[in-house]
């Protein structure tokens, strides 16, 4: 029976969300007689059990799979742990046909293996769980998804059930709330629908993102936002190519750490070029173009550089996943008494640019060496130094991440949270020795001698594409008025107020608005419906009644009514809300 020990309110939701997997394992082999069990672990907010079965699961199979979950639950079978001899158990599984618990087990090259059985169920597994399936109540089955056997897309095609579990009814309820909320703001249906972004199908190119011109538009303010403050903090904007020289790769040390996540190799010329994953070694090769004094540091080279990473097709999501992305991407060329004054300059930008876009709440956490890393300890202690050292000069809130850093030196992310409660990794600052020591690079010390420079690589937004698919759901595609691709929309009632209209247009937009539009015939209740739904954020009706007035009616979405100012003081009420960007 499984032991009563003190866990934390999370270790215990994860407990009960693996023993829930157990349970619908179990219905799914008795509903569906060939079902072969493979892995089913707790996830954030619930739990999945993937199945290799001749049945092609479809969601009108989740209420049976559900109703027979309830029948096993009341029958309030212990969860009983059992050690057994590895050869023993092999040969036990073989004997089923479970062909994935076999090599399970020689994967683990141990003497013994446990098992957890509940009732007539029995499963290969480390533990976890509550007391018996009477301890699992408020439970609900969500999707169905595909996916491969050690997420490998060369070996088996499985089937994914996901589902997620909770202490209370009230806990469950208000879950499947926010999941309804966030399918309502899912950047994957609202994107397209506003004509933001599409996304290529997998017979043309997976993961790449084609801008369609108001997303093309929302891109270049955000850009520009992040052009003019760069500039301001003395950042020096390049540009560096698509694609580079294998040898490259090799001297930063991505072709041996990195190489799955590349693209593969061209050969041009008897030369090997590489699709760039990463912006680094490009900037280096900026450093090194020109000599450098200790006087002239720190150096700040940022560029919106386009990077291309070759992500398995089962793990690419929308705007969030994808293979080619453009990253806001900074690289400060600074000496060692430097680096801790940089990362907290670097912090600073960062918690002013995510306030700018409407986030307040993160969560900070320092990642430390991994057991893969290049360079000396003592460097590696030098850097995590100086960024735990940066975030408490902030006065920030932080965990460690052991082992979570990057190759090639130890960072901070900072996590922000949207409006729905959920986390999204963006914002990095790593501090890196090794490059600089991989690549030569050097600066004229104040002695005369030759020094090594530190190299800080940042992202304040990370990728774009990711950022702004955060942006539509955090908003619901409704964006403040200065992130707004088409901020103001003009409606005629009739083709009588066509040129008062387009005189409208033509102020608003010599003040600096986007604008746009409808003169077409459609009555007018169809045209603020569909500038509605384009959640624009102001539409301006004219009439008779606004010509002679010279006027305007004005509503703010969705649809506040806020008057019939006269056309220059809405020019000036307006401007002042787009210069807050608020």
């Amino acid at each position: 029976m499984a032991e009563k020990t003190s866990v934390t309110k999370q270790e215990h939701l994860d407990q009960l969300r693996h023993s829930t997997t157990h349970v619908m394992a179990q219905a799914v082999q008795e509903l569906f007689p060939g079902t072969k069990l493979t892995i089913g672990p707790p996830i954030e907010d619930g739990f999945y059990y993937d199945f290799d079965s001749e049945h092609r699961f479809v969601p009108e199979d989740l209420p049976k799979i559900e109703a027979r979950m309830r029948e096993i639950t009341k029958e309030k079978h212990p969860f009983v742990m059992s050690t057994h001899d590895a050869a023993e158990a092999r040969a036990f599984w073989e004997k089923r046909g479970e062909k994935y618990k076999v090599e399970i087990i020689d994967d683990l090259k141990q003497p013994a293996v446990t098992y957890c059985s509940h009732g007539s169920f029995v499963d290969l597994c480390r533990g976890g769980h509550v007391e018996s399936t009477g301890d699992i109540h408020h439970f609900k089955l969500l999707k169905i998804s595909g996916s491969y056997w050690r997420g490998d897309e060369k070996r088996e095609q499985l089937q994914r059930i996901y589902g997620t579990a909770w202490d209370s009814k009230e806990d469950l309820d208000a879950y499947l709330k926010r999941l309804e909320e966030a399918s309502k703001r899912d950047h994957r249906e609202l994107g397209p629908r506003l004509n933001l972004f599409t996304i290529l199908p997998e017979d043309i190119g997976p993961g790449l993102i084609f801008w369609l011109p108001k997303g093309a538009t929302l891109r270049r303010i955000i850009e520009e936002y992040l052009r003019e403050l760069l500039e301001k903090n003395q950042y020096q904007f390049v540009v560096t190519p698509h694609i580079a020289s294998s040898e490259l790769w090799k001297t930063s040390g991505h072709w041996d750490f990195y190489q799955d996540s590349m693209f593969p190799v061209m050969t041009l010329e008897n030369r090997e070029y590489l699709l760039k994953p990463m912006n680094c070694p490009g900037h280096i090769q900026i450093y090194k173009h020109g000599l450098h004094s200790y006087r002239e540091l720190p150096i700040r080279i940022t560029e919106m550089g386009t990077v291309y990473r070759n992500e398995r097709t089962g793990v690419m999501h929308g705007l969030m996943r994808v293979r080619g992305f453009t990253q806001d991407d900074a690289h400060i060329f600074c000496r060692p008494d430097q680096m801790a004054s940089e990362v907290e300059h670097i912090l600073d930008l960062t918690l002013t640019v995510l306030k700018t876009f409407g986030f307040t709440d993160y969560q900070v956490s320092l990642s430390t060496r991994p057991e893969k890393y290049v360079g000396t300890l003592e460097n590696w202690e030098r850097a995590e130094k100086a960024l735990a050292g940066a975030i408490a000069g902030k006065g920030l809130e932080s965990d460690i991440d052991a082992g979570g850093g990057a190759f090639y030196g130890p960072k901070i992310d900072l996590k922000i949270k949207d409006c729905l409660g959920r986390y999204w990794q963006c914002s990095t600052v790593q501090i890196d020795f090794n490059l600089p020591e991989r690549f030569k690079m050097g600066y004229r010390a104040e002695t005369g001698g030759e020094e090594r420079p530190v190299m800080v690589h940042r992202a304040l937004l990370g990728s774009l594409e990711r950022f702004i698919g955060i942006l539509i759901e955090q908003y619901a595609g409704a964006f403040p008025l200065w992130l707004a691709p088409v901020q103001i929309k003009v409606l005629t009632i009739t083709d009588r107020q066509n040129a008062y209209a387009q005189q409208v247009t033509d102020q608003l937009t010599v003040a600096g608005f986007r604008v746009e539009a409808d003169l077409s015939n459609e009555k007018i209740g169809a045209k603020i419906r569909t500038s509605t739904m384009e959640k624009i954020p102001y539409v301006l009706v004219v009439g008779d009644k606004e010509v002679e007035a010279g006027t305007v009616a004005v509503s703010k979405y969705p649809r506040e009514n806020k008057g019939t100012p006269t056309l220059a003081d809405f020019i000036a009420q307006t401007l002042a809300e787009l210069k807050a960007r608020s």
